[in-house]
């Protein structure tokens, strides 16, 4: 663990990119010479229960084609990814005499635009793959000691670009550099293992490896058993709606030695839209909340899925087409899959359920010499509310399960980019009310100083996220655009001025029109426009007159 923590902060210091850079919105981790997850850093959830799934996807693809000084590159969601825009760096870890390969590592790192329809690579209306950005199974970024820039361009500026109403990537420099980065990283991780290995010997790191991974099965095969005693050996069921209807459903089944089947059956179909999940996402979160409810200390690792078998319905929205757009799917699908396995366990009442995922930025242009003008896309996630549980209250304006991300300092956002940020702070009331009170979700209120594109990718704007045992739902998210009119009406609506009161009727307020923009939308703001996005609380957990 440590040493993926040393490869983090070497990620941290030598990347460029502000998602990166400041966000910290990346992931690092260990992993045996069969690609099972040994060891992570804290990072970010949705990536670390995922990229064994890419790392042994890329052990059977170059099979027999790995030697020292290769390094793999890849991001197709049934190559284990999660979306696009988080690039897995794939670094094989050989023996001293470089003839067979003892580890693995590899970092996933999220670009902040890599390409298709929006800056940002987060579009709200992706109906295929090819929209979200570049795209590859996987290919070799370092062959033999050698950065292979010519492959990376063709990934990032020449194959996306091949595609109608798609860009290449808007910043090739950054995502260059933040690639480099992760290579960097990975050597870092390579380094302290040989270190680790001729202090200790391969033979005794690698079986601490196998009792770290034997002692998180036999932890979570605790877990299930006192679960299985709890509720008398019945089958453990839940489901929720995305907004667009979608239903997730779950049913649990535990048997006497400690086992259990997570059966997804009556999930709906694939969507035509985003929120399509792969299925390493669905694993993501049954890994994480498994580890979430084991109260002994111990590092996230492959252990932790070793008494779990997962079935999901193909051509479903947890097991999509290989050509399904997906990029919702991680920010979104994701967080509302650990709400529901967490309700069949009668763990925690929802948390805000979404990402709330805003982007913006401009194109690239091409300049009257023939040059071209590099574009910019940021891309942030937003905290709300987080579900109250039987023994706490709700965190207030946190980011929940399957991010851990930061959020831009306010002193970084405006100096980098033409915004203001005029307000962000927690909402009232917004937590479902409880024995135990949900969290408070948060208000983020951005001026944008020049016209650009701004998109949002949200979640539980219709559904709210549900109470436990008789808590009360929190409140659901809202996003508003308020639009600058080129004359202030003569009068305004006192409503309109508190965000929290919502959309109006009445839409005029000090120049301003103010407009409800729902979960998922795309808009060309102008100088002076702004986005006020509100979002959800966490349920609370048990009737609210049992306080």
């Amino acid at each position: 663990m440590g040493i993926a923590e040393h490869m983090g902060r070497a990620l941290e210091k030598t990347s460029v990119s502000t998602n990166i850079k400041e966000r910290l919105d990346f992931s690092c981790a260990l992993f045996d010479p069969r690609g099972n997850l040994v060891a992570n850093a804290p990072h970010i959830p949705v990536h670390l229960g995922s990229m064994s799934h890419a790392v042994r996807f890329q052990l059977e693809r170059f099979a027999g084609d790995l030697r020292r000084g290769d390094v793999l590159l890849a991001n197709h969601p049934h190559a284990g990814g999660s979306h696009l825009p988080d690039i897995t760096v794939i670094t094989p870890v050989f023996s001293q005499d470089a003839h067979q390969v003892i580890f693995f590592v590899a970092s996933r790192a999220h670009h902040a635009d890599i390409g298709g329809i929006s800056p940002g690579s987060m579009p709200p209306a992706s109906k295929e793959l090819f929209e979200e950005g570049a795209v590859t199974m996987g290919f070799k970024i370092v062959d033999n000691g050698h950065f292979q820039e010519p492959a990376l361009r063709r990934f990032l500026i020449d194959e996306p670009s091949s595609h109608p109403g798609c860009s290449a990537t808007r910043n090739y420099r950054d995502v260059l550099s933040d690639i480099k980065a992760q290579i960097a990283a990975n050597h870092r991780g390579i380094s302290l293992l040989h270190q680790l290995c001729a202090e200790y010997g391969l033979r005794t790191v690698q079986a601490y490896m196998g009792h770290i991974q034997r002692t998180a099965e036999h932890a979570v095969r605790d877990l299930l058993l006192e679960t299985r005693k709890r509720f008398n050996g019945a089958r453990l069921t839940a489901s929720d709606r995305m907004d667009d209807g979608s239903s997730i459903c779950l049913a649990v089944d535990i048997d006497a030695d400690g086992s259990a089947r997570f059966d997804f059956a009556g999930t709906s179909p694939e969507v035509y839209a985003n929120t399509n999940a792969p299925p390493s996402v669905s694993a993501s979160a049954i890994i994480y909340c498994l580890r979430s409810m084991v109260q002994t200390e111990l590092p996230l690792n492959q252990g932790c899925l070793a008494p779990v078998t997962i079935a999901i319905p193909p051509q479903s929205l947890l097991s999509p087409s290989p050509t399904a757009a997906v990029v919702g799917g991680n920010v979104l699908t994701s967080q509302r899959l650990c709400d529901v396995i967490l309700a069949a366990f009668g763990a925690a009442a929802a948390s805000q359920g979404c990402m709330n995922n805003l982007t913006f930025g401009v194109p690239p242009t091409e300049l009257q010499d023939g040059s071209r003008r590099e574009g910019w896309g940021y891309y942030e996630t937003i905290a709300g509310g987080h579900g109250a549980g039987p023994t706490w209250d709700g965190q207030s304006g946190v980011h929940t399960h399957m991010t851990n991300t930061r959020i831009t300092d306010p002193e970084i956002l405006e100096r980098r980019y033409p915004v203001i940020l005029h307000r962000f702070s927690l909402r009232p009331a917004s937590g479902g009310r409880g024995a135990r009170p949900g969290g408070d979700g948060c208000i983020r209120d951005i001026e944008f100083l020049v016209p650009m594109s701004v998109s949002l990718l949200t979640e539980r704007r219709v559904f709210a996220p549900p109470g436990l045992h008789g808590g009360q739902s929190g409140s659901c998210g809202i996003n508003l655009w308020k639009r600058r009119r080129s004359e202030a009406p003569k009068t305004a609506s006192p409503s309109a001025a508190d965000p929290d009161a919502g959309p109006q009727a009445d839409d005029n307020h000090d120049g301003f029109q103010v407009l409800s923009l729902g979960a998922k939308n795309s808009v060309f703001v102008g100088a002076g426009d702004h986005i006020v996005v509100m979002t959800p609380g966490g349920g609370g957990y048990g009737k609210p007159e049992e306080i």
